[in-house]
């Protein structure tokens, strides 16, 4: 992508959360109370850091968007109330976006079960994809 393309994607990010990412200041809380840390490729405090710097590329194609259970347990311990659940469901839109409307069918749903997916996820999941 071009430089351009990638600010411009940057900005859309921000405006869409609503977050300003230089309030970060890289403490890792909001990363260690995540109860899906260990899921993730990207940690919270990291999606907002690499928005900061204007690293869009990688988010848009880590599977961290999805595991995001948009608990708001990162908000919560935020020092300084930066939110990266907002920055991380603001690339995720984004992405599935590109992707087109009403991708989610749920006769499909149980093929991507398993046990140790949460109840919350899968609510989560509906309430996201199918708009």
């Amino acid at each position: 992508m071009l430089k351009s393309e990638l600010e411009s994607l940057r900005q859309e990010i921000i405006q869409t959360s609503g977050v300003n990412p230089k309030k970060c200041m890289v403490c890792g809380k909001c990363s260690g109370t995540c109860p899906n840390y260990d899921s993730m490729e990207y940690h919270p405090h990291q999606f907002v850091q690499m928005v900061e710097k204007g690293e869009i590329e990688p988010l848009l194609k880590t599977k961290s968007i999805y595991a995001c259970l948009s608990c708001f347990a990162c908000l919560e311990r935020c020092p300084r109330q930066v939110e990266p659940v907002k920055i991380i469901e603001a690339v995720r839109l984004m992405v599935e976006g590109q992707r087109g409307p009403h991708h989610l069918d749920p006769v499909q749903v149980p093929d991507h079960l398993d046990d140790d997916m949460p109840q919350q996820a899968i609510v989560s999941a509906f309430r996201k994809y199918k708009k």
